[in-house]
């Protein structure tokens, strides 16, 4: 049997969503705690692999067990006791046994946190810019997203994908809570391509560079042209949305 689990995690106390050699990830403490729990070895399949200190406040994953897990309140109670306080799971679901966490995604969304004044409680959730920013003019420029399919410029270097094309169907900044956040979604997503898009918006933001700037960015494909990578952990990824037919089983 296939079940997913929806959860949270906090990322600054780990290398990222997928199990490294010798570094504690989010992955690996999940498996650790469902296989104490389920008294058998248990491995997860993530939406996505998230850098090492970003956060997110939804994320699924599933893993198959040869059981039913009828108390379902019990068993997230338990995982919960289990598990660090940075990360909690939140919902269980049994799915068919071809659902896949990652490839049947359509789409996901990240929120990128940022600050232009010092708030104690941000500091370590969002990213702290001491400068004066042109957001109106950074979101006339996120507009120019809309336009383009291929986003190598903002791919980490040396990533072994098969293609660099996204369909971004929103980006935006907004102000909430007293500090701005960079809503995206895409269907899909290039390792640190958020970051480096938000580093190029700051940079048209604090007028070193015109709107235009980023066609130039994204035409170029390269990374080299782009703006710097923002601090990680101002990234969340907050929203993944699977088709409604073909993924509950309960």
């Amino acid at each position: 049997m296939r079940y997913l689990l929806e959860l949270s995690f906090n990322g600054a106390n780990y290398h990222g969503w997928q199990i490294q050699p010798n570094s504690v990830s989010v992955q690996e403490t999940i498996e650790n705690c469902l296989s104490t729990i389920l008294n058998e070895k248990i491995s997860i399949v993530g939406a996505g692999r998230t850098d090492t200190g970003v956060h997110a406040s939804y994320f699924c994953a599933h893993f198959d067990f040869n059981k039913s897990i009828i108390e379902k309140s019990d068993f997230i109670y338990k995982s919960n006791s289990f598990l660090p306080k940075d990360i909690s799971i939140n919902k269980i679901y049994k799915v068919k046994d071809d659902f896949h966490a990652r490839f049947d995604a359509l789409s996901r969304t990240y929120q990128y946190k940022l600050n232009t004044f010092k708030n104690p409680f941000l500091f370590n959730n969002s990213y702290y810019l001491k400068k004066e920013i042109d957001f109106y003019k950074m979101n006339l420029a996120a507009l120019k997203l809309y336009n383009y399919k291929n986003f190598k410029s903002f791919s980490k270097s040396n990533t072994d994908v098969h293609t660099f094309d996204c369909n971004i169907t929103d980006a935006q900044w907004s102000f909430k809570e007293n500090h701005w956040v960079f809503e995206i979604s895409a269907n899909r997503f290039l390792r640190n391509m958020v970051r480096a898009i938000v580093g190029t918006l700051i940079e048209i933001g604090e007028g070193k560079y015109e709107i235009s700037h980023l066609d130039k960015v994204i035409n170029s494909k390269d990374r080299e042209v782009a703006g710097y990578s923002v601090p990680a952990q101002g990234l969340y990824l907050t929203n993944i949305i699977y088709p409604a037919d073909s993924l509950f089983n309960d």
